[in-house]
Formats: C-alpha cells, structure tokens, sequence
C-alpha cells in the first residue's frame, strides 16, 4: 500500500489505520476522522474494518469496530449519533438527546444525509464508500455538520442545505465556517451516462471544470469541484475550502470503494465532534 496525499494523514494505532484531514487537525474544537478498511474485526468481503451496520456483516463486528475507531482517536463510543442515509438532502440537527441513535440506538428517523451540532460530546457519524463526505466547522459559533453527498445529494446541493440550516440554527455566518470536501471517487474514476451528466450540467456552476465528454454517452464526473462550487455559493470562503487528493477508487486497497468491489464492500465512516 502507498499513500501519498497533501492534504490528508494517515494515522495508525496498531494495526487499526485512519485519516484526518491537515486542516482541521489546526481546529482546537474538533475532533475528527476517516475510517479506512484496515484494523477492524469483520471477515469476509468485510475483511476488515467495516462500519455499515446495513451490508450483512454481524451488528457485533460492526459494534466492536466502532470501539476501536474510537479508541484510536480518542472519542467515546457513547457519544456517537449517526445518520440513516438515502441519497436525499434532509439535514437533522442533534442534541445530546440523539446520542446513540443509528449506533446502539435504533434509528427514529429515515432519510437524514446530514447532521449538524453545537453541543460538546455529540459525535456526528456519516458513511460512505465512493460518495462524497463534506464536513464542516464553524469557528466562531463553534458548531459542526457532516453530510453524505453522493451524485443525487450533490445535485441536491446537500452541501449548501448544510451551510443553510447552520445559519438557521446557530446564527452561523457561512464566511466563518471550514468546510472539508472527501475523500471521495475523483473525476479519474467517476463515470456517467448522460442522464446523470445533464444534472450536473443543470447546476449553472463551472461545468468545464466538472462534467468531461468521453463518447458514446458516457461522460466523466468530478463530485469533489462540484461540491466545492455549490459550497462558494453558498457563501463559503474559497480558503475556508480543503478537497481530498485521495480517491477512493484508486486507494481501495485503503478505503472502501463501490466501484473497486463491483459492490461487495463495507463500508466507511466519517466522525466529527465538538471538544
């Protein structure tokens, strides 16, 4: 295995690997990390650090591995509250009173692709597995957000409901918010056909820069530059912006990927939480 990323680590406790993000380890509010596929207890196609209660691994392996995630970047097992996703762009806002919830905890909700919090020890979790995960942090009001944006919740602009209903909730100013973008399948690897590529030139951004015509009707799309795009818009600093350099796809020795595994995968998470 090779990494090579200037914007991400890659950090090791024994054999268990995880990544964070070079900026936000300068954020002294927060906590964060990428999980990767190495250092868990799953087996099979599992093998071995899957985090996706939903794919048909044991609720045990996925449970124990949630505690060894933990244990390595130092967040309590307990505070973790976590989304139940559907390529949609409805964004809960949590309380201490959702810790647990989609974890340890039934979930009491469908569709949530995003979470935001101000309270301390409220651990957003997110999951993925080629999509794109957006996190964000807003260092005056000192509240965080992760959302899940696969193709439909970029489309959806996700990214800007999240920067909204930061605003609505705790008066987040968007010019003060730190907004991470992946790791996630890169425009080297992501292809379309033209249905999917028409959405994204509906979007009125930059298209040069996000949808790439190879012929036949297939078309390469770049989910990192269209978030980044949807995020300026919605008042977010081009500085206060990091994309990921690592693709799934091409790390999948690494990290999760859907279309590496044609499917047989487990899955990644992304934790976020107020210190």
């Amino acid at each position: 295995m090779i990494f090579n990323s200037n914007i991400m680590n890659l950090h090791f406790k024994d054999a268990l690997a995880y990544l964070t993000f070079k900026e936000f380890e300068k954020l002294d509010f927060v906590n964060h990390a990428f999980s990767t596929r190495l250092g868990g207890v799953s087996t099979g196609e599992f093998n071995s650090m899957n985090m996706s209660f939903n794919r048909g691994d044991s609720d045990e392996n996925v449970t124990q591995n949630y505690k060894r995630l933990c244990a390595a970047i130092g967040t309590n097992y307990k505070n973790l509250t976590a989304s139940a996703q559907d390529h949609h762009t409805y964004v809960r806002k949590v309380t201490a009173a959702e810790r647990g919830i989609g974890i340890y905890r039934p979930r009491d909700m469908e569709s949530v692709d995003g979470l935001i919090t101000n309270e301390k020890g409220v651990a957003l979790v997110t999951y993925f597995a080629d999509c794109t995960p957006i996190l964000f942090a807003d260092t005056k009001r000192r509240a965080i957000g992760a959302c899940h944006a696969g193709w439909r919740g970029t489309v959806g602009e996700i990214g800007r409901i999240t920067v909204e209903r930061m605003r609505e909730e705790f008066n987040s100013d968007p010019a003060d918010i730190k907004a991470t973008i992946g790791p996630a399948i890169s425009k080297c690897c992501y292809e379309v056909d033209e249905p999917v590529a028409e959405r994204f030139l509906s979007l009125g951004l930059d298209s040069e820069k996000i949808v790439f015509p190879k012929g036949g009707g297939k078309y390469m799309i770049d989910l990192l530059e269209t978030n980044r795009q949807i995020l300026l818009k919605a008042g977010v600093s081009k500085d206060n912006i990091t994309v990921s350099d690592v693709c799934t796809r091409c790390n999948s020795d690494l990290v999760w990927s859907h279309r590496a595994t044609k499917g047989k995968r487990g899955g990644m998470c992304a934790i976020i939480e107020i210190v």
